[in-house]
Parts: C-alpha cells; sequence; structure tokens
C-alpha cells in the first residue's frame, strides 16, 4: 500500500485491495483511513522513509545470518538453554555472547552470578545494613536474566512459578525476580560446565523441601530427649 500510494495511486478502494490478508481490521475501517490525497513532496517522503526502513532491514538479516552462522558451532548448547522456561533462541545465543562457553573463568557458580551482579551487596556499618541493593555491572547480562526471568516465571507450574511467587510476598517483585534471574544463571552455569540438560524441579519443590526440614527438626528435638528416631514416608 506505501508503494503504491508513492507512486501515485490515491483510489482508497484500490489501495485496500493490497492489504495483508491477515491485517485485523475491518475493510470500511481500513477505506476510510485511506481516504485523502499526497502531494508530490509527501510521496518523497514517504519513499525517502521506506527506503530507510528497506536498508535496516537488509542490515537486520544480514546481521542474523552472521549470527547464526557464528552460533553453528554452539547450537547443542542452544538447545539445551532453550529448553529452560525463559530463554528462546534469541536470548540464548545473546547470552553466550555476554558469558561465554568457558566457565572455568569462573571458579563456582557464585562469581558468575556475582560478575552479573545480581546478588545483593551488603552496605553495612556498625551493625546497621545501608543498602541491600544490587550493584551496576555487566548491563547486557543483568538485562538479559531480568528479561528471562520474567519470562520465566510466566511458565505456569514451573519451579521458577514458584520462587517468585514465594520471594515476591516477602520482598517485593523487583527483589524477587532479580532471585528468580540469579537462579537461572546458576543453573546456566552447571548445564555448560557439566554438560547436562535442564531439569525443573516443580511447582511443589519448595513444599516437600519445607516439609523434609521440618521432619528433621522434629527428629533432632526427638533425638535430643533421648530417643533413638526412624522415619519412613508414609504410603498413600
Amino acid at each position: 500500500m506505501v508503494k503504491a500510494m508513492i507512486a501515485g495511486e490515491a483510489n482508497p478502494e484500490r489501495l485496500a485491495d493490497l492489504a495483508h490478508p491477515r491485517l485485523k481490521v475491518k475493510r470500511e475501517r481500513l477505506v476510510e483511513a485511506l481516504q485523502g490525497h499526497l502531494t508530490a513532496q509527501q510521496r518523497s517522503l514517504l519513499a525517502m522513509h521506506l527506503n530507510l526502513v528497506e536498508t535496516l532491514e537488509s542490515s537486520i538479516a544480514q546481521l542474523d545470518q552472521q549470527i547464526e552462522s557464528a552460533m553453528e558451532p554452539f547450537r547443542p548448547i542452544v538447545k539445551r538453554l532453550t529448553a529452560m522456561p525463559g530463554f528462546s533462541e534469541v536470548s540464548a545465543p545473546a547470552l553466550l555472547g555476554e558469558i561465554g562457553v568457558d566457565m572455568t573463568r569462573f571458579p563456582t557458580h557464585r562469581h558468575l552470578v556475582s560478575w552479573a551482579r545480581l546478588c545483593p551487596r551488603l552496605d553495612e556499618s556498625a551493625g546497621k545494613v545501608h543498602s541491600t541493593r544490587t550493584l551496576k555491572g555487566a548491563a547486557w547480562t543483568k538485562t538479559l536474566m531480568t528479561q528471562a526471568a520474567w519470562a520465566a516465571v510466566r511458565t505456569n507450574n514451573s519451579y521458577y512459578q514458584a520462587q517468585f511467587q514465594r520471594l515476591r510476598a516477602r520482598r517485593g517483585a523487583k527483589k524477587a525476580i532479580v532471585a528468580v534471574a540469579a537462579s537461572m544463571l546458576t543453573a546456566v552455569y552447571f548445564m555448560i560446565r557439566d554438560n547436562t540438560e535442564y531439569r525443573d524441579l516443580g511447582r511443589d519443590y519448595f513444599q516437600r523441601r519445607d516439609r523434609s526440614k521440618a521432619a528433621r527438626r522434629f527428629v533432632a528435638q526427638l533425638q535430643r530427649l533421648g530417643y533413638n528416631v526412624q522415619i519412613t514416608e508414609a504410603v498413600a
């Protein structure tokens, strides 16, 4: 339609016939919107803008091809990462571009999380905590992981959704999403380092963990009272 208008077509009916079949608008409203007259100067400016858009689209397509070629040796890693909630065919390669695939640079997963500035700092003096806000740094990695975390918490029945909901009630949404991002980056670290697949812990992970912790606590109390205790799982 834009190219037709640049060429001088002014009939709204004929312009409407050029609309994409998937365009979600009623034809009468489209015809009404196409009413009007473009001057020669306006058509010239429109042609310039369209040329800029097409040039940018062509450049983006070339970059996509180069990225696809560069990522080919790492395709198995990308496939494993995209199995995690929150990661896509775009965000997974972008993350690898930031952190690489050699995890020996980070002695532990905590070093990677700290480098990405996804762990809260402890600004304390004379026993008084002044700030626990995360530091600024590794901006692209932190942004990527935060965006991935927001996508992950929308995955129903996932561990990350349960983690977010659990933390949000006590710490608020912002701190909760940073914690989820840190958990995801920790999983990425071990998946790359150990060449392992992603395994979701499940939405009921915290319920199972809390139940197990409570059982151990009760056993310890009975043992301190002098009892020998042996517990077994109840048959459902």
